[in-house]
């Protein structure tokens, strides 16, 4: 009986974890391989460097321009989502729900039925400086001076991306803490009423604390999401990453590196780094997760 409750395991097993080293585990092992190398891509061999592409990153200019404009976004785009994804969660489902939550919940969903191309080249249209919607908007309001060429300007061109990463993010973060929200208690918003405490104070002290492990996943997605803004960058900047390298992200280089100039070993560099930069990131975010469910405990 033992010996086919274990054949049973192996069967069920075996074949999944085949398939997961044949088309996960191998990749890496290929990617990391590669990235030791100067292959081009379409050559036959590829000869071993050893560390010298990743010594070559630090003395890469539009490389390290890259990685300050990753940072920069790996700071705005999770902060300034989460708060807005929670405000708008907390006011639709906090101690006194909004009629028809549900309705407001399908609206700021909407951008996640769109594919990021679509939204890209739809933002362009609205960026635009002649006949976008926003400088026309400013006009008819009478505010002609703020207007812009938004991803023209260098020192607006990395903003208004984030911006729509952040537009395009906000409603899924909205459904996924409202669903934690709506987990929590009644009686505990009931208990915060009754002790006099308001809003703010209710969504301190018992929101914000129940729906702790809700935001530590979004900030690990919306990280790697920050480090990536490959697709919205080639969609609406014009030339790469531009203007002036203002919107230059690592993918963007990484991508270019390949299939532009053909140095497909130090694209991979790239990509490892990348990798590694993703994964201290998700490390530290669990750790301070769980670091403040024992402070809590």
């Amino acid at each position: 009986m033992k010996h086919g409750r274990w054949r049973f395991l192996l069967a069920a097993l075996v074949p999944a974890l085949v398939l997961h080293v044949v088309f996960v585990l191998s990749p890496y092992a290929q990617a990391f391989y590669l990235s030791l190398t100067d292959w081009t891509g379409v050559a036959g061999e590829a000869h071993f460097v050893g560390t010298d592409n990743f010594a070559r990153l630090g003395g890469d200019s539009l490389f390290l321009d890259a990685v300050r404009n990753n940072a920069v976004m790996l700071v705005v785009v999770p902060v300034v989502t989460i708060a807005i994804a929670l405000f708008l969660a907390s006011m639709l489902n906090g101690r006194r729900p909004v009629r028809g939550a549900s309705a407001y919940q399908i609206v700021y969903f909407f951008p996640q039925m769109l594919s990021l191309v679509i939204i890209g080249v739809l933002w362009a249209f609205v960026y635009s400086p002649n006949n976008g919607l926003l400088n026309s908007g400013l006009r008819a309001a009478g505010l002609s001076s703020l207007t812009q060429s938004w991803l023209g300007e260098p020192s607006w061109a990395l903003i208004a991306v984030m911006a729509v990463v952040i537009w395009s993010s906000v409603g899924f973060y909205v459904v996924l803490f409202s669903a934690a929200i709506d987990g929590i208690p009644r009686e505990l918003f009931e208990a915060a009423t009754l002790d006099g405490a308001g809003r703010w104070a209710t969504f301190r002290g018992v929101t914000l604390p129940l729906v702790r492990e809700s935001v530590q996943v979004a900030f690990v997605y919306l990280g790697i999401v920050a480090l990536d803004g490959f697709v919205l960058v080639q969609v609406m900047t014009v030339g790469p990453g531009g203007p002036d390298g203002a919107t230059e992200v690592v993918g963007l280089s990484l991508y270019r590196t390949a299939f532009t100039y053909g140095k497909f070993g130090y694209a991979t560099a790239m990509g490892v780094a990348l990798f590694f930069a993703t994964l201290t990131l998700a490390v530290f975010a669990l750790r301070w997760g769980r670091r403040n469910q024992v402070e809590m405990a």
